[in-house]
């Protein structure tokens, strides 16, 4: 038997509590972990709240990152004892997820723990810290360089943000850091943002075409803050867009990429490659200072998730949230 926090639906409305499952009803998979940390992000808190239809079938196990020790497999690149971690995939949406002490998934999905990071420090960084990554080497690819000019990073106080301004300034970036909280200035800076931008500049209707201010950008907002951060980038800046905190819809024009050559990169975590994953993991460890990504975490006991999940709807999380299930 294990503990799972379990999503189930009585008359259209969704449930959510944690019980006691057998390990037979896990489902289909040729390796099965025993989970040591996994962590809660902006898409386990809709499913947690059911602020949104994040479970495609119920009963669902939720949490879309894990890392821990391989307990059996029969896929012939992970044995037991091997330290794994997943994200994405579609577990916590159309297999079961993280927030239990078991999982069982398909080894493709799965990604051996890179040296230096622990499976603690791997969930502080989670889907979160990976998808920054993802988005600093889209940037990257994009030919984006630190002489190029400022960087602004969106929603820089959650998981992705943060994570990005880390990253980007070890990586001799400056970074313009926008937030809606103010009071988080002094925790950006310590990341290493040069400069704070208040996130109301960038939530009103702006014009067509701003005034040029930034080389690259990420985004975790979409709506209209990522239509007026186009409308700011520098003539032939790049924008890697990963979120949709502030909505789906984008009320830009096309000025600022017929008329500046910007470039709009969307950054998918769920499904990419795993050699993208791998390189992703890989440059997390050699340009994050982990000094500083325990500043990023906040450790919550397993049998508190369910309380945390609202505050993170409201905003009110700081980085990233741990949950040990099983500890290392």
């Amino acid at each position: 038997m294990f503990k799972a926090i379990v999503l189930d639906k009585v008359e259209d409305q969704q449930t959510v509590a944690f019980k006691e499952l057998d390990e037979a009803q896990l489902p289909e998979g040729d390796v099965t972990v025993r989970v040591a940390y996994t962590t809660m992000n902006y898409k386990d808190a809709l499913a947690l709240t059911g602020s949104a239809p994040i479970a495609k079938s119920y009963p669902m196990v939720p949490g879309i990152d894990f890392a821990g020790v391989v307990e059996t497999s029969d896929n012939p690149e992970y044995k037991p004892g091997d330290q794994v971690v997943l994200n994405g995939w579609g577990v916590g949406e159309k297999h079961w997820g993280g927030l239990a002490e078991k999982v069982r998934v398909p080894g493709e999905w799965l990604v051996p723990l890179q040296a230096p990071f622990t499976p603690r420090q791997a969930m502080g960084l989670g889907t979160a810290g990976y998808t920054a990554m993802l988005c600093v080497l889209a940037l990257e690819k994009q030919g984006v360089k630190p002489t190029d000019g400022p960087i602004l990073v969106t929603g820089a106080a959650g998981g992705v943000g943060s994570v990005a301004v880390a990253v980007l300034a070890k990586l001799g970036y400056e970074v313009a850091a926008m937030t809606g909280r103010p009071e988080e200035a002094d925790f950006l800076k310590m990341l290493g943002a040069s400069s704070i931008v208040d996130r109301a500049e960038y939530s009103e209707k702006g014009r067509p075409l701003a005034k040029e201010q930034w080389a690259g950008a990420i985004d975790v907002a979409g709506g209209q803050v990522l239509a007026n951060v186009c409308a700011a980038m520098k003539y032939r800046g790049v924008v890697a867009a990963c979120g949709l905190a502030a909505g789906m819809g984008f009320p830009a024009t096309v000025a600022p990429f017929i008329l500046r050559g910007v470039t709009l990169v969307g950054v998918d975590s769920v499904m990419a490659p795993k050699a993208e994953r791998l390189e992703a993991w890989q440059r997390l460890a050699a340009d994050l200072d982990i000094s500083k990504l325990e500043q990023l975490v906040t450790e919550v006991p397993f049998d508190e998730v369910l309380e945390k999940a609202p505050l993170m709807m409201q905003g009110q999380i700081r980085g990233r949230i741990v949950v040990p299930v099983s500890g290392e």
